[in-house]
């Protein structure tokens, strides 16, 4: 140092020639800059390494990513157990700050947007692709905006994380620290205590009620077809009723028609006797004529004589019985054919005669069949109105059932969610207050679903006025109740005062309050809840005044009604998902 501090003064007293007390002055300046570096490389931390906390570890409750120092730290109830550096986004995609959770895990995951790359032991925080996964640490912030561990690091703290545990990642070095406030939740431990064995219990009434629900539906079921049997057998007895009916119109016409013909075949053979009678009378008398004028014929004929007279009366009496002959053969063909109509009359007669006892036959075996099967069909329609009946009381059973069963699987979710540790967000930005519990239930695309049956206003004192944002978590039971700490990653405000300018709604605490669990959480921010707050996240908040490139550029989950919603969303909605 002093040679070049001697140098430096000789090239300024040959060069400039200038005053001793300027050429002292130069190097007085040199000397301090030298020793400002040198001081300066002293200082400069060193590089983040992986460490264990020299003790026992409990499960992980949080860990934080402090994007500066390029570093990650898990803490248990008591302190941070491991640290390890990162990777984190490069310029453009940075990795977003904020405030987030675990929402699946995945031990061998290949990336659907970065050529398959592969990214093991993966915690997932987003579920449009940001995570926490094994990855290659070139020293600096080099990844497409998730956190890359060393690969050993996600490895060992992948079987420790659970779903639901807190990831913050800071702009800055943060670390959680002790705190108390009043308004922080304070369970009931009678409440705490007895809320397994009610969870229990009300599992078994709901499983119960949904075993009737289920009886009383097959109930349901089994009546239909009964009613549907009835009925189609009532149809059909009615059916042959029909065919009954018409076989008995069918008999009646018979007779009626039978009836008719043989009033007809009366009608005609009183008219063909009479013709008959008639004819027979004429015939007699013709016959008669006939014998009388064949006699005298004969007489002529035998007194004649040449007498012209006598030859005339001859050939007049020829003619007149050959005139009485002729009206005599056609009396007899009249008669014949009277004869003829009287006996068809007669026939016809018998032939309706006969008819109308075969449709008198016929009527009766209808009659009886009507009767028989009119018998059937008010059975078929007593039975079908009290099965009917019966149906309809099994479907009222039934609503009434499934009334009950959703009644008590609502109170079985609720009693177990009270099992669960309960996380509250307050945001200044829509000035409500949520609250989220993992069900457990796992969703065919992945993750859990998440309960968010609360959502509601929130009084924030000074609204305008920025709030920061900070995350109280319960760490541990003590006497208390629950023993919280708290961490600020953007203090726009304390967190103490950040809590004093919040009022909980009363009924809420209600709710919440008494089963309040460690690994309960409170987060206080300026900001809104990031759209990808869905059914199967927790929280997911990023912070506003910070790079978000590596968020930003990903395609965001669908846009959905359920993010916020007192619903879970339908079967049918798909999220889009990819990780980098």
């Amino acid at each position: 140092m002093s040679n070049r501090f001697a140098a430096e003064q000789s090239k300024m007293a040959v060069r400039r020639r200038a005053p001793r007390a300027v050429v002292a002055l130069a190097a007085m300046t040199a000397v301090m800059a030298l020793a400002a570096d040198a001081a300066a490389k002293t200082a400069r931390p060193a590089s983040p390494r992986e460490e264990a906390a020299p003790r026992d570890a409990g499960e992980p409750i949080m860990a934080i990513v402090s994007i500066k120092t390029q570093q990650v730290t898990f803490y248990d109830a008591d302190g941070w157990i491991l640290r390890a550096p990162v990777s984190t986004g490069t310029k453009g995609r940075e990795t977003p700050a904020g405030v987030f959770a675990v929402i699946e895990k995945d031990k061998d995951h290949h990336s659907t947007l970065y050529d398959d790359a592969w990214m093991p032991n993966m915690l997932r925080i987003t579920w449009n692709g940001i995570a926490l996964h094994g990855g290659p640490l070139p020293g600096y912030a080099a990844s497409h905006g998730c956190v890359r561990m060393p690969y050993d690091f996600a490895e060992k703290v992948f079987d420790k994380a659970q779903i639901g545990m807190r990831v913050i990642i800071s702009p800055s070095d943060t670390a959680p620290v002790e705190f108390f406030h009043p308004a922080l939740l304070v369970p009931n431990a009678e409440a705490v205590a007895a809320a397994p064995t009610r969870s229990d219990t009300l599992a078994r009434e709901a499983a119960e009620a949904a075993k009737s629900a289920d009886d009383a539906k097959k109930a349901v079921a089994t009546t239909a077809r009964e009613a549907a049997l009835l009925a189609a057998s009532l149809r059909k007895i009615e059916s042959l009723k029909s065919r009954a009916d018409a076989q008995l119109a069918s008999a009646n016409k018979a007779i009626i028609a039978a009836d008719q013909a043989k009033a007809r075949a009366q009608d005609l053979k009183q008219k063909a006797v009479s013709k008959v009678a008639g004819l027979a009378t004429q015939l007699d008398t013709a016959n008669r004529d006939v014998k009388l004028k064949k006699l005298e014929a004969a007489a002529a004929a035998k007194d004649e004589t040449t007498d012209d007279g006598a030859k005339t009366a001859v050939a007049t009496a020829a003619r007149e019985l050959a005139l009485l002959t002729a009206s005599l053969r056609k009396l007899e063909l009249l008669k014949t054919r009277a004869d003829a109509e009287l006996t068809s009359a007669e026939k016809a007669i018998a032939a309706a005669d006969q008819a109308r006892i075969r449709a008198g036959d016929l009527k009766q075996i209808a009659a009886a069949k009507v009767a028989e099967l009119m018998a059937q069909a008010e059975a078929a329609k007593a039975d079908a109105k009290a099965k009917l009946d019966a149906a309809a009381a099994a479907k009222e059973a039934a609503k009434a059932a499934q009334i009950k069963s959703g009644a008590a699987a609502k109170a079985a979710s609720e009693a177990a969610l009270l099992l669960e540790p309960v996380s509250v967000y307050i945001s200044r930005a829509t000035q409500k207050l949520y609250v989220r519990r993992n069900t457990h239930k796992p969703w065919p695309d992945g993750g859990e679903v998440f309960d968010s049956t609360i959502e509601v206003p929130v009084t924030i004192r000074d609204p305008e006025k920025p709030i920061g944002t900070h995350v109280f978590t319960a760490v541990a039971r003590d006497d208390a109740g629950l023993r919280w700490t708290e961490v600020t990653i953007d203090n726009a405000d304390d967190a103490k005062d950040a809590l004093d300018r919040v009022t909980i709604p009363q009924d809420v605490l209600d709710r919440i309050a008494p089963t309040a669990l460690p690994r309960s959480s409170i987060i206080i921010s300026d900001e809104p809840l990031s759209r990808e707050t869905n059914y199967r996240t927790e929280f997911v908040t990023v912070l506003s005044n910070q790079p978000q490139g590596g968020f930003l550029m990903r395609r965001p989950t669908v846009d959905n009604p359920f993010a916020s919603s007192k619903r879970l969303a339908p079967r049918w909605l798909r999220f889009f998902f990819q990780t980098q």
